[in-house]
């Protein structure tokens, strides 16, 4: 897969991309964590293993460095804290519990710790794989969860659904924490530190040889 081609033209589809003050600091504070000794302030240690070997499964090393290689997965750690309502915390956590749950039962492991990329990626193939109907229902069952909590009444969510959305979420905030790099942002997407001039229509391919704008 050519990677930097696919990110070159990729537009800043997901609601994420904000450069607010809060998420600029995340940013900024991610570059000077070192790859694999890093420390989750929100995740448990086992949480941040498992986590950094699925954002590897995403995003692999190819022609530019794996998800992990850039931190995002220390990315992702620092904005469910930071960032994230209580809510959508435990959401979070919750819905990465039966994920890794279902890791666990299938590999016959008892320990997440002890979890390998051969074991993780299997699950995440199988939360992935459904067609556009069988999310949209998916997505009505999250939302109806999700009300329900936000006004304190008890509820559940099938483990099925509940491995999509974790799966879901994942694969979005990883490209998104990726394209959010210092790397990618300077090496892969078009990156112009000092503005020039302003260009209001013109052709992407001539102004930026087809690439979209880094943060």
């Amino acid at each position: 897969m050519d990677r930097r081609r696919v990110l070159k033209n990729m537009g800043m589809s997901l609601g994420y991309m904000v450069a607010t003050p809060t998420l600029l600091s995340i940013v900024q504070s991610c570059k000077s964590e070192p790859a694999l000794t890093w420390t989750p302030e929100f995740l448990t240690q086992t949480e941040g293993t498992v986590l950094s070997k699925l954002v590897d499964i995403i995003l692999p090393k190819t022609d530019t460095p794996s998800a992990s290689e850039v931190q995002v997965d220390v990315f992702i750690d620092r904005f469910a804290k930071d960032v994230m309502e209580k809510e959508k915390q435990d959401f979070l956590k919750m819905s990465m519990t039966k994920f890794t749950n279902k890791a666990l039962a299938d590999s016959g492991k008892e320990k997440a710790e002890d979890l390998t990329a051969e074991d993780l990626e299997p699950v995440l193939a199988s939360s992935l794989k459904y067609n556009k109907d069988e999310q949209a229902e998916m997505f009505k069952t999250i939302n109806s969860y999700t009300k329900a909590i936000a006004n304190g009444d008890t509820a559940e969510l099938d483990d099925e659904v509940s491995r999509f959305a974790f799966a879901n979420n994942l694969r979005g905030m990883t490209i998104w924490g990726y394209k959010a790099s210092e790397y990618v942002g300077e090496n892969v997407l078009a990156y112009l530190p000092v503005p020039g001039e302003y260009v209001p229509c013109g052709d992407l391919q001539e102004l930026t040889e087809g690439k979209a704008w880094s943060l």
